[in-house]
């Protein structure tokens, strides 16, 4: 797709300070001076999340409990999806719209193969994973071809896949979806197995482990300066501490749901492709440049397309997701805060909204906290018009935080 080369990309002013940093207190000093500098992390997020959690749990000692931190856990696989989505297209500082409405599509193709067609399962999980792919081609060669805004042309693709839906669903409006259907059991009452939960919270220390390495063998063979290794490995030693602990508490209700490994199996899956391979190191480019991507002998259009049909494919699995968990498909599906969660995931987890600039991990980091925001006050009993407010206000704030960092970037000369 791209004529990129596959040589690494030197990384950003922040990764570079921390690099060069030999010492806990020299890495602590180079953080706080990229803050500064208007190169914002994922610390604030977290931090974030700790005070959402401190707060609920001290209004009612139930929220961090195993048994909620569970559904918690599960409840975040379907939107996060769709949110997975929302985070490409923002890199390339475009926007879908529609992602809800597409999720209601192909919940509505699920149930009406399943029930009414009687439809294999796996037949009509392709169909409905292809309508997502059907319709972000769609809105990449109508973007590419006639540069129409692409909120004007999701806007217009809500509207569609909404009678869509409706005409799929016919007079009923909501078809069910048997309990044993497999993607139903997967979504309900799939967990991974105690030990085989241990196992993978290992691999992922030492996935860590292996990429810190390997990135720091690339950067000596470029002649670029390397972190402590010694620092490095007691990074991934006090995450594989910190995940085996969490791991240990969620078993002792039902443990890890298997929507939620998906999750974030697919969340590690884009990260690699985003910063490991050259269509996204393009991704990137894009979304900084287009005219300077173009310069560099960078495929442009077939970016543009490329996320779009990946974020209206995860768009379609979101829905499948979430008609799995609900097990039913119906005119609601996909409707109400869908897109405005998964929107605002992706932004909170900080994805910058001028392109160019996020992670796959703002996905899985954004949706937390809002499920976090969203259990902590429907254990307090307010309604769903106190979850719109907070949850717009902390949107607001993550938005105004990366105006911020984008001025300051840009007063430093590296908009």
């Amino acid at each position: 797709m791209t004529q990129t080369t596959d040589r690494e990309v030197p990384l950003d002013l922040q990764d570079e300070r921390l690099a060069r940093a030999t010492t806990t207190g020299a890495r602590m000093r180079a953080g706080w001076q990229a803050v500064r500098d208007g190169e914002v992390s994922a610390l604030p997020i977290v931090l974030g999340l700790v005070l959402i959690f401190v707060v609920f749990q001290i209004l009612n000692p139930y929220f961090l409990s195993s048994a909620n931190l569970v559904d918690l856990a599960t409840q975040c696989a379907a939107v996060g999806t769709i949110a997975l989505g929302i985070v490409l297209v923002l890199l390339v500082g475009q926007i879908d719209l529609s992602v809800g409405s597409m999720s209601g599509v192909a919940s509505a193709l699920l149930g009406v193969g399943l029930a009414l067609h009687g439809w294999p399962l796996w037949i009509a999980l392709a169909t409905a994973l292809l309508a997502g792919v059907a319709v972000g081609t769609l809105y990449g060669g109508l973007f590419v071809a006639f540069r129409v805004p692409s909120f004007v042309i999701t806007l217009a693709g809500l509207l569609g896949l909404l009678g869509l839906q409706l005409l799929i669903l016919g007079a009923n409006g909501s078809i069910n979806i048997p309990f044993d259907t497999a993607i139903v059991v997967f979504m309900q009452t799939s967990f991974v197995t105690r030990p085989l939960s241990y196992v993978l919270v290992a691999a992922v220390a030492g996935a860590y482990l292996l990429s810190a390495l390997l990135r720091d063998r690339r950067r000596r063979a470029e002649g670029l300066s390397t972190g402590s290794l010694a620092l490095t490995v007691a990074r991934a030693g006090l995450l594989l501490v910190v995940l085996e602990a969490v791991t240990y508490y969620l078993n002792q209700d039902r443990g890890i749901s298997a929507p939620f490994v998906l999750f974030v199996a697919m969340t590690a899956g884009m990260a690699f492709l985003l910063k490991r391979t050259a269509w996204g190191r393009s991704v990137f480019a894009v979304g900084g440049s287009v005219e300077a991507a173009r310069r560099a002998g960078i495929n442009v259009t077939g970016v543009y397309v490329s996320v779009f049909v990946l974020c209206s494919a995860f768009a379609a699995l979101g829905g499948l997701l979430s008609a799995g968990r609900l097990a039913t498909a119906s005119i609601s599906s996909g409707v109400g805060d869908t897109n405005l969660n998964a929107i605002a995931a992706a932004v909170i987890g900080g994805t910058s909204l001028f392109g160019g600039r996020g992670s796959a991990w703002s996905a899985l980091l954004g949706i937390v906290v809002i499920q976090s925001i969203a259990s902590g006050l429907t254990l307090l009993n307010l309604d769903s018009s106190v979850r719109y407010m907070i949850t717009g206000g902390v949107l607001l704030l993550a938005v105004i935080v990366d105006a911020v960092s984008r001025r300051t970037r840009a007063a430093h000369g590296r908009a």
